[in-house]
């Protein structure tokens, strides 16, 4: 059977696993806050196989600018390296899963992640089938409250007022996505404009 290599490198989590259909072979998760770029090749590399594979999976956002950036730039490498396929998924849909599987009462609930200048990342979802019933936003935490109407989870709960269940994305959850939600092309989904702005131009004289 086939082998995938995940990356999820979104957070501040820095997670990898191997997986064969919907069973988990190896895998490994730490909170590594902004290294992940000198977590991330050592974690592969301690996989079975180095981690080699027939596929990649990477989570591409939203989430930490850097983060995205050091996750999908690993995966288009080895991509290139072994000439297999590089996909992608979000963090968002993927904490929702993660959060049903843990809590079979839940039919609902909000991802919220977090975001850059106090701002959250927060999207709705329903467990079955699993799908967002609205896109996604960067809110003011008092504006993602104003429009909260579920139990919140994910690492951006600590920002709203009433609370929620912290939770990280990780590698080894991607078993439980549909397909239609591990094949989106591997580049960034920030959420926000980047915040470095190009220099305007000088004035003639200036």
């Amino acid at each position: 059977m086939a082998r995938t290599l995940v990356i999820e490198t979104a957070t501040a989590a820095c997670s990898v696993a191997l997986i064969e259909g919907t069973a988990v072979i190896a895998s490994a998760h730490e909170v590594v806050g902004r290294g992940h770029a000198e977590r991330l090749v050592p974690m592969i590399a301690a996989l079975p196989d180095g981690g080699r594979a027939d596929a990649i999976l990477v989570d591409c956002g939203p989430g930490s600018f850097t983060g995205i950036r050091v996750g999908i730039a690993a995966a288009r490498g080895l991509g290139l390296g072994w000439s297999v396929p590089v996909r992608g998924f979000s963090s968002l849909p993927l904490v929702a899963a993660a959060a049903f599987a843990a809590d079979a009462a839940l039919d609902r609930l909000a991802v919220v992640l977090e975001g850059g200048h106090g701002e959250v990342f927060m999207q709705p979802f329903t467990r079955d089938p699993l799908v967002a019933t609205a896109d996604f936003a960067s809110l003011p935490p008092s504006e993602a409250m104003a429009r909260l109407d579920a139990t919140a989870v994910g690492n951006g709960v600590r920002f709203l007022a009433q609370g929620g269940r912290d939770l990280l994305p990780d590698a080894a959850n991607v078993v439980l996505l549909p397909p239609a939600l591990i094949n989106l092309p591997p580049r960034p989904i920030y959420g926000r404009a980047p915040d470095a702005k190009p220099m305007a131009p000088e004035k003639p004289g200036a």
